[in-house]
């Protein structure tokens, strides 16, 4: 019963993450702004990470341990963990440069020019 909770949940999730992406990828195509296209990317980063996670996840209740479903699950983590640390190293460097865009200061305690 609790894996068949899990097993659903996990789905809505992937679900989830999957429409975040979608979302965030159709925003970075029709930005203007290239530090705002480069944050709305790297938010679609994170989402495919967290996306690619998941479905590991997912294979790993719904197929057995054989050796070729533990080398997909392992690659998937792979990637996806790859992906959700690139998008979050990015999404900081394109919101700073966002911020400066917009002549905000990215450290409160500079003084201003």
């Amino acid at each position: 019963m609790f894996i068949e909770v899990l097993k659903y949940s996990l789905i809505a999730i992937f679900t989830l993450t999957l429409v975040c992406a979608a979302v965030n990828s159709i925003r970075s195509h029709r930005s203007a702004h290239p530090a705002t296209t480069g944050v709305y990317r790297s938010w679609t980063n994170i989402w495919m990470g967290a996306m690619l996670i998941v479905l590991a996840l997912i294979l790993m209740f719904v197929f057995s341990g054989s050796t070729l479903a533990i080398v997909v699950e392992a690659f998937f983590l792979l990637v996806g963990a790859y992906n959700l640390f690139a998008g979050l190293r990015n999404r900081s460097h394109y919101a700073r440069l966002q911020q400066q865009a917009e002549g905000r200061s990215p450290h409160p305690s500079s003084p201003s020019v």
